[in-house]
């Protein structure tokens, strides 16, 4: 095929206008997903912050040993998850600008070999085994 018969193809419009609606749909998807994210890391932040508030609480009321052991490792434990959801937050960000910039500038999207979800799981799970133990430690 010639490039002159290539170029008369009624196809070609239609093409790049499908490319160009795919590209947007593209963006929609990943700023849904940079939402979720943010959604996902409030709630983490806000358990956090809801575990001090709790644990002060209790500790204000019913002032022994065993509630200020348990205010202080409420507050370690929601600072981490504090600390996780801020960080994930910034981790999310980053990475859909600069997968935002890859798309714009028309390179290839690659996929991470070690997504945030897994991360945030890991994390969260090591947080939450670190809990039990300063429970029954």
């Amino acid at each position: 095929m010639n490039q002159e018969s290539s170029t008369s193809d009624p196809r070609v419009p239609l093409a790049e206008h499908r490319t160009d609606l795919a590209e947007f749909r593209t963006q929609l998807a990943m700023d849904r997903t940079t939402l979720a994210w943010i959604r996902t890391t409030l709630a983490i932040a806000g358990f956090g912050f809801g575990m001090v508030g709790f644990f002060r609480t209790l500790e204000e009321k019913h002032l022994s040993p065993e509630t200020i052991r348990l205010h202080q490792g409420a507050i370690r434990m929601g600072a981490a998850l504090i600390i996780l959801g801020i960080a994930s937050t910034m981790v999310a960000g980053v990475s859909h600008f600069l997968t935002l910039r890859r798309l714009r500038r028309g390179e290839p999207l690659i996929l991470t070999p070690w997504p945030l979800s897994i991360t945030v799981a890991m994390l969260l799970s090591v947080i939450g085994l670190a809990g039990i133990w300063m429970l029954f430690a």
